[in-house]
């Protein structure tokens, strides 16, 4: 059975990693006040929604308000199949017809005994008769406001779901018995990566599960080189992968083989879990956890230390919490309230001398001269800056100078390119509401060649049949249209003349 964390931040489960089964959604059973809260609290953290209610007039007016709504009698188990309760994450009961929530819980659970359900009752003998009806949250009347309550309710469930998760993927690790199993980063690994499969190894040891993390490629920033020293990080860089050597396999911060990772197209994989938007039909595990709305993989990975209740050791703790810093940019950006509470629970147990000695290194002199083609060679056009850097060999140092440049007055989104060995490196930045430029990369250069979030996103695209000339001039003027040809065309701009 696959647990998913689907696109839309919504748990689903479908029966094989192999179906196209869509997202479940969460069931609203009521649209009076509690109802409604439950909507707005569950759609600001991006999750798929329905709403039911008896009233035709209340269910036009929320259509009119884009909400997913169905007009019916709660208590009516033909309303209730149309929800194909199977595949629905929670269930919220909380109409004010107390009669109607005890048939609508009785219903369902027959249908779907282990779907998580919240009901309402009015006083405190309802409460206990709904409960033993299998209700999992009985929620009364309360003088706090009606948001707070909401609130409280979705954090509730979303407790239970994330235990859940956890307990589920401890379960499959085990299985892996006298065996190993292979913790696979993307080429090029940051510290959220890293950290993150660090966390991976310490679930697989605590089970007694030998566990290894492998990537191809270079640690190339200073930052990250100081990192993994200072932490003494056990990696294996390898250009070849066997997988009959392990009997599970994980990717970590990326989710599909074969791309910008190690893993040839056809690897099955076990485990998929990390933070970047994709399209999850295409992710085959066994086991697939992607949240789009959270930070860093690292903020996942915390949290199943901490529902799994295992001790985070000091080097574990400081590269979590790095990893967290890192990739919200301290906190600036995509950051989600799950990455804040998952950094409070981390520093204390971190080495903040440690922290202070890898956010404060030497800068290479390619770091430097990077920055500095980035700002000569910088066209704009209106609030957009683009820069052609040239051949690189440290493609790190085009995410900082694409952060650097977003800082120039009147500019809202960079797009910074070089060329390497046999691909074109871009990263890009946006600070525009109006721009998501992990979905803009997506759209100009594919999405298994392009990925990230509404703020900050990279590429790489393969330079195919001309991967060996060796006139370098020529390939930089390739690089060049296809780089910034296809992005203005995506953002709706013609190409800049020179």
């Amino acid at each position: 059975m696959l647990l998913n964390i689907g696109y839309t931040g919504g748990f689903h489960i479908e029966e094989s990693a192999n179906d196209s089964k869509p997202a479940s959604i969460y069931a609203i059973l009521g649209s009076g006040g509690i109802g409604l809260a439950l909507a707005k609290e569950l759609e600001t953290r991006n999750k798929s929604i329905i709403l039911v209610d008896i009233d035709s007039a209340k269910v036009k007016t929320l259509k009119e308000q884009n909400l997913n709504a169905l007009q019916g009698d709660i208590g009516d188990a033909s309303v209730l199949s149309e929800l194909d309760i199977k595949n629905i994450e929670s269930v919220f009961i909380v109409s004010s017809d107390i009669e109607a929530n005890r048939k609508a819980l009785e219903i369902i659970k027959k249908v779907a005994p282990d779907v998580q359900i919240v009901a309402r009752a009015n006083n405190y003998q309802q409460k206990e008769e709904l409960e033993e009806a299998g209700a999992d949250l009985v929620v009364l009347p309360s003088n706090l406001p009606i948001k707070a309550i909401a609130s409280a309710i979705v954090q509730y469930i979303e407790r239970i779901t994330s235990v859940k998760l956890a307990q589920e993927l401890k379960k499959l690790i085990n299985t892996v018995g006298e065996g190993k199993m292979a913790i696979v980063v993307h080429d090029n690994p940051d510290p959220d990566a890293i950290s993150s499969a660090m966390g991976l190894k310490e679930i697989a040891s605590n089970v007694g599960v030998k566990a290894e993390i492998l990537y191809r490629g270079k640690i190339g920033h200073h930052e990250n080189k100081a990192f993994v020293n200072l932490l003494d990080i056990e990696m294996d860089r390898s250009k070849e992968f066997f997988a009959s050597d392990y009997k599970k396999i994980a990717l970590i911060e990326c989710s599909i083989p074969g791309i910008n990772n190690m893993l040839p197209h056809d690897t099955k994989i076990s485990i998929v879990i990390d933070h970047h938007q994709t399209n999850v039909q295409e992710v085959k595990a066994e086991y697939v956890d992607i949240r789009p709305n959270i930070g860093a993989t690292a903020t996942i990975m915390t949290k199943y230390l901490q529902e799994l209740e295992i001790p985070v050791k000091t080097e574990l703790a400081t590269a979590l919490l790095y990893g967290i810093k890192v990739d919200t940019s301290d906190f600036r950006r995509n950051t989600d309230p799950e990455d804040l509470t998952a950094a409070a629970y981390l520093y204390p147990l971190a080495n903040h001398d440690i922290l202070s000695r890898i956010e404060t290194p030497s800068r290479s002199t390619e770091s430097i001269d990077i920055l500095g083609e980035a700002i000569k060679n910088r066209r704009v056009k209106g609030s957009y800056l683009i820069s052609n850097v040239g051949t690189i060999g440290d493609r790190d140092a085009l995410a900082q100078a694409a952060d650097y440049l977003l800082t120039l007055e009147g500019i809202t989104t960079t797009l910074v390119f070089g060329l390497g060995e046999d691909r074109i490196y871009v990263s890009g930045r946006s600070r525009d509401d109006r721009v998501n430029i992990g979905k803009v990369m997506q759209d100009a250069f594919g999405e298994d060649k392009a990925g990230g979030h509404a703020t900050l996103a990279g590429a790489q695209i393969p330079l195919g049949v001309f991967s060996g000339t060796k006139d370098k001039q020529t390939l930089l003027k390739l690089a060049e249209e296809a780089v910034v040809k296809r992005f203005l065309s995506v953002v709706g701009m013609q190409k800049e003349t020179d």
